[in-house]
């Protein structure tokens, strides 16, 4: 069965003929290797690659933002999808990048989207087969139409004034000694700390054996621990990558989504005007 915008590995759920599917695994900083090999290497079944980076906003200068609604358009008709085309995106181990995807999808409007529940990994302990080689070449399409949401998104003024808002929680998914300065920011030029009033749930809190979400109660309960009393959410984390973790777990945990800060802290830490806390 499927458990909202998750798919089960384990489960014999089928969200629909012609479903799709995008590994979107994508390297966070000090991690290393070949997510485009890996691809070759093993993926599911006529599977096709979404590669975050090269999909995302190149002019801004940050890494990973959000493209605009047209350059995600012709991504995604490049990809053969059009925005009908029920999708599930996957990562090898765990879903970081498949959260991120799937966030990107629903913030340009692709309502069939889902994630695979601990990614490739979690698939081929529940018995599925794989492919490897050379994928075969998709044909583009035309028209994918989207329909942008930006309440999904925050930016850096959004943040700003959220900062004297009671009714808004900004949550943070780094590390707890990131987020208390007590480790180095892993790029340079950026300050370490994190926004004044921040909560910090690291992302991998979210999360059982294998990278799989944990259940509602246990997620909800996270987030109530954190501070959590019905305030809006900003998500935010080191580039924007595991923010969208956090948003899956409010929704898993029956929360609203809240918004996502794309620029999160390589634009906050970057800029000496915005205020910052060390502890």
């Amino acid at each position: 069965m499927m458990t909202g915008p998750l798919i089960r590995p384990d489960d014999d759920a089928r969200i629909g003929d012609g479903t799709i599917y995008l590994d979107a695994s994508i390297l966070l900083p000090g991690q290393s290797g070949d997510p485009d090999a890996d691809f070759r290497e093993a993926r599911l079944p006529n599977a096709r690659r979404f590669d975050i980076d090269r999909l995302s906003d190149r002019e801004t200068g940050l890494p990973h933002m959000a493209p605009t609604a047209g350059g995600f358009a012709k991504s995604m008709m490049l990809l053969g999808i059009r925005h009908d085309d029920p999708i599930v995106f996957y990562d090898r181990q765990g879903s970081v990048g498949a959260s991120r995807a799937w966030w990107l999808a629903r913030l340009f409007g692709h309502e069939k989207v889902f994630v695979l529940d601990g990614g490739l990994a979690a698939y081929v302990t529940a018995g599925g087969v794989v492919e490897q080689g050379v994928p075969v070449a998709h044909m583009p399409v035309d028209g994918y139409r989207t329909r942008s949401r930006y309440d999904l998104l925050a930016g850096a003024g959004d943040v700003l004034i959220a900062l004297g808002d009671a009714g808004t929680l900004i949550v943070d998914a780094r590390s707890s000694a990131r987020f208390a300065a007590q480790a180095p920011e892993p790029r340079p030029g950026v300050r370490a700390g994190h926004m004044p009033g921040a909560v910090n749930i690291p992302y991998g809190e979210l999360l059982a054996e294998g990278g799989r979400y944990k259940d509602a109660a246990a997620l909800r309960g996270r987030f109530e621990k954190a501070g959590w009393q019905g305030q809006q959410v900003i998500t935010t984390c080191g580039s924007g990558l595991t923010a969208a973790t956090l948003t899956m777990g409010l929704i898993l945990a029956g929360l609203p989504p809240g918004r996502l800060y794309d620029g999160s802290w390589v634009e906050w830490g970057s800029d000496p005007a915005l205020p910052i806390e060390e502890n």
